[in-house]
């Protein structure tokens, strides 16, 4: 046994590869097949060279070509083969095989599994790195129905081999964690990174489903990429399910609105309203073209030390129920969301911002860390087809409203605020309700903590009534009785 020193650290290590495909292999119920698209057959063959695979692969193949691939999996309505409805198409093919040719009765104990990946390396010029799909199907008691884990990744490296062999470890990472830290899906999340690392992959969506996994909550999950640093950015939708922020933005007029949301108050669904009224007159702007996103930054849900993940879930439930799709970005400046965007669409966006945000901006101490400083970040801010729109602050002190027209902004940068006003960059909403301005979502989060009464009247209309009934942000009936 190795000494330990006074002072040392422990070091967690993962197994290799080579000892997590063997593990599986060596399980005389584990049972499945593998169809791999795109990038040869890089999960199959970890587990072909770790030895004893003959009890584990039913079937290997790669039905590479399209004509093959339509053939055995159907013709996608979009004619496509590197999306997630393709995926999901092979999982349940391979195993609905498995079932049919394979006797339960010769075969009680068998957990049968089907993994899955469709994917696009880089090409040959290397301006796209690509990007995948994978999957597992797989299930823990054979009386007991299928679960499904599915990812989507995008590749970093700029060599199709690397690139290959970087989605065979994910993949035995993959297998390896559905059947042995499925009682854990947050270990499993951070697993899928064993023997790799964010220089070689991003993973920006995952979703769970199944009986196993039944209390799983996929926002959370999302949650997990962000705080592990495997992505910078990952959505979800009404339902409470990820969504692959490219597909949702590929191409669309996008208007982003960045708040707290603790809870989410009046103001701003107000600021929503107005915002979308604006961005929708805009000549370039197609109503079913466009879409709006509720933007939360980590460095918010981390603003009182560490991520408190029941308050994010209370934050996402309520947004959710008003039918938002939320994005959770570890973008703290806001010229590294809109360069995020537009990764994604080349059409006109917009950002919904109250003032205290806009004076952020002009702020030259964010941008230290830019060789450019200031200059560099209004430049890719401003570049790309943007407008701003400024919701009103209102002092009470001098009872005035605060817009663009009477801010005021360091001297040193007053004249770079004046060009992009001038050039119709910064737009004000001035069809505002005056009688909600005062509205702060900490006011009221301190109303519903402390069991003071009235808050219900500053939230919009169906709020109140979620946070009561779900006890969200510390919400207990017995205090407000006293």
């Amino acid at each position: 046994m190795a000494i330990s020193l006074k002072g040392d650290q422990e070091i967690t290590s993962a197994p290799s590869i080579k000892s997590k495909a063997l593990r599986i292999n060596l399980n005389s119920d584990i049972y499945g097949t593998f169809a791999e698209i795109g990038a040869g057959q890089e999960t199959a063959r970890n587990f072909f060279r770790s030895g004893a695979a003959s009890g584990t692969i039913a079937k290997a193949m790669s039905a590479y070509d399209k004509d093959f691939s339509d053939a055995i999996y159907g013709i996608e309505e979009d004619q496509r083969y590197v999306t997630q409805p393709r995926l999901k198409k092979m999982l349940r093919h391979e195993i609905d095989l498995m079932e049919d040719r394979l006797s339960r009765s010769k075969h009680p104990d068998k957990l049968f599994f089907s993994y899955a990946n469709t994917v696009t390396t880089i090409d040959f010029a290397k301006k796209f790195k690509g990007h995948g799909w994978i999957g597992i199907r797989f299930q823990l008691d054979p009386l007991e129905d299928y679960n499904e884990i599915i990812v989507h990744i995008r590749f970093k490296e700029t060599d199709a081999r690397l690139q290959q062999e970087t989605l065979g470890t994910l993949g035995v990472n993959l297998i390896y964690g559905a059947f042995y830290l499925n009682d854990n899906p947050k270990e499993l999340v951070k697993s899928l990174y064993d023997n790799l690392s964010n220089d070689q992959l991003e993973i920006d969506m995952i979703n769970f489903s199944g009986p196993r996994f039944m209390y799983v909550d996929n926002r959370l999950m999302s949650l997990q990429l962000l705080k592990n640093g495997m992505t910078n950015a990952v959505m979800f939708g009404p339902d409470g399910n990820n969504l692959l922020p490219a597909q949702v933005l590929y191409k669309k007029n996008i208007l982003a609105l960045r708040g707290s949301f603790r809870p989410v108050t009046k103001v701003n669904m107000d600021m929503y309203e107005k915002s979308k009224k604006l961005f929708l007159k805009e000549k370039k702007v197609k109503e079913e073209n466009t879409q709006v996103i509720f933007e939360i930054t980590l460095s918010n849900l981390s603003a009182e030390g560490k991520i408190n993940e029941r308050d994010f879930l209370d934050r996402a439930e309520l947004l959710c129920s008003l039918g938002q799709n939320v994005m959770i970005t570890n973008f703290q400046q806001y010229f590294k969301l809109v360069e995020y965007f537009s990764e994604f669409t080349k059409e006109r966006m917009g950002i919904a911002m109250g003032v205290y945000n806009l004076i952020q901006i002009f702020d030259e101490k964010y941008y230290r860390n830019l060789s450019g400083g200031i200059l560099e970040a209004f430049g890719k801010l401003f570049y790309r087809d943007l407008k701003v729109y400024m919701y009103p602050y209102h002092d009470q002190s001098s009872d005035t409203y605060i817009n663009s027209e009477n801010l005021k902004v360091h001297p040193r940068v007053k004249e770079l605020y004046k060009f992009f006003k001038n050039n119709g960059k910064l737009v004000n909403i001035d069809d505002f309700d005056p009688e909600i301005l005062d509205i702060f979502s900490r006011t009221v989060l301190k109303m519903v903590r402390d069991g003071e009464n009235g808050w219900e009247a500053m939230l919009p209309k169906g709020i109140p009534e979620i946070i009561k009934q779900k006890r969200l942000f510390g919400y207990s009936k017995a205090r407000e009785n006293k």
